[in-house]
């Protein structure tokens, strides 16, 4: 979780000019464009922007948005509880496990896209000194 911060913060922080984004699709290591890729790296920044706050607060922040249940919704709910009170304890550390490991994946590759949005943006802002370098010569 600490490698999602640190790059996060630092795509937050290199990251100036996001309106340089558009239009700009992600690529592959050999600088072909992904396959399959539909979203530029500007909607892509932006999702990235938007997940952070919700990494940061927790599953708690999303729980408190949810509409407060009503008394039917409160006895179907305990219903539901003492069903799974009986069959579930056994398989309660599988579960966690198998959630934990989709969290850990979920995180890495958010890892991934914000370490190679913040290579790109780099990237653009190499050509365009170069550019602006060429045509003052």
């Amino acid at each position: 979780m600490e490698q999602y911060f640190s790059a996060t913060q630092k795509m937050e922080q290199e990251v100036m000019f996001p309106s340089l984004l558009r239009g700009v699709f992600p690529q592959q290591e050999g600088g072909t464009p992904a396959p399959g890729s539909h979203t530029d790296l500007y909607e892509r920044y932006q999702l990235l922007k938007a997940i952070k706050p919700m990494v940061e607060k927790g599953l708690a922040s999303v729980g408190d948005q949810n509409p407060t249940s009503t008394n039917a919704d409160t006895s179907a709910d305990t219903d539901a509880d003492t069903a799974l009170d009986e069959g579930a304890d056994s398989n309660l550390e599988e579960r966690l496990s198998h959630h934990v490991n989709g969290l850990q994946q979920v995180l890495t590759d958010l890892t991934k896209n914000t370490k190679a949005l913040t290579r790109r943006y780099s990237q653009i802002l190499e050509q365009i000194n170069l550019s602006d370098d060429q045509s003052s010569s």
